[in-house]
């Protein structure tokens, strides 16, 4: 993968270049996703990229990833507690329908933080999604799905954990179950009902136009998936008079 790094260093400086700013800033979550693209901008463009920790109702362990990935990597950061903001929030709205429609809430925040220091430092938003949440929608819309550019967004996850080794992504974090954060004992895989391995096995399939292997249950999975998120990611339909 190390001939990956350098093409999307290459392409982080390119698109920052375009954009007329200095770098990028990043959700540091202690996630393996967030750490490849900690490591990825701190090789493009050393101290001009930050990494926000921004805990909200989080496990003390995220931040503590977090920081090993900062101090790793010698990546600046900045901590926002976003706890007292959220419930502020939610003092002021209905009554959640139920967990999830509380929980978004989060990562939506997160993107106020993120875009704010982004303009005020003159970078751009770095997000972390990698090919195969995308892929799924297996995001929060205008969350953690808001970004300016999206150095993963064409690594399935499987290439991704090949990425942070090449990277040097502390073992820890590689090992860590991947889990969104939104919700106590949340867990990407379980949330999902397929491994990361299988879905990205079913989606190369799906492109190459040759399922005949698969198992129909779980490819009827990925494809409604599919399905179901588009509107995540086509752009919002205008009507045209």
């Amino acid at each position: 993968m190390d001939n990956i790094s350098a093409k999307i260093v290459s392409w982080l400086k390119e698109e920052v270049k375009k954009s007329g700013t200095k770098g990028t800033i990043f959700g540091l979550s202690g996630g393996i996703d967030s750490a490849c693209v900690a490591a990825l901008s701190k090789k493009a463009f050393g101290d001009s990229c930050l990494g926000l920790i921004m805990p909200c109702e989080s496990h003390v362990d995220d931040e503590e990833m977090a920081l090993l990935v900062a101090n790793k990597f010698s990546i600046p950061v900045t901590k926002i507690s976003l706890d007292d903001s959220f419930e502020k929030i939610l003092d002021v709205l209905p009554v959640p329908k139920d967990d999830m429609v509380r929980a978004n809430l989060k990562p939506r925040l997160r993107m106020l933080a993120l875009y704010y220091y982004a303009a005020n430092c003159g970078y751009l938003v770095a997000g972390c999604g990698n090919k195969t949440e995308i892929k799924l929608g297996y995001y929060t819309k205008y969350g953690d799905g808001g970004a300016d550019i999206l150095p993963l967004g064409g690594l399935l996850k499987t290439q991704v954990r090949q990425l942070a080794k090449e990277l040097g992504i502390p073992a820890e974090i590689i090992a860590r179950r991947p889990s969104a954060g939104l919700l106590p004992n949340q867990f990407d895989e379980d949330e999902m009902g397929v491994l990361y391995n299988e879905a990205d096995s079913i989606l190369r399939a799906i492109e190459n136009n040759n399922t005949t292997n698969i198992d129909s249950q779980k490819l009827n999975k990925i494809t409604s998936m599919i399905s179901s998120s588009r509107h995540k990611r086509d752009p919002i339909p205008v009507f045209q008079l």
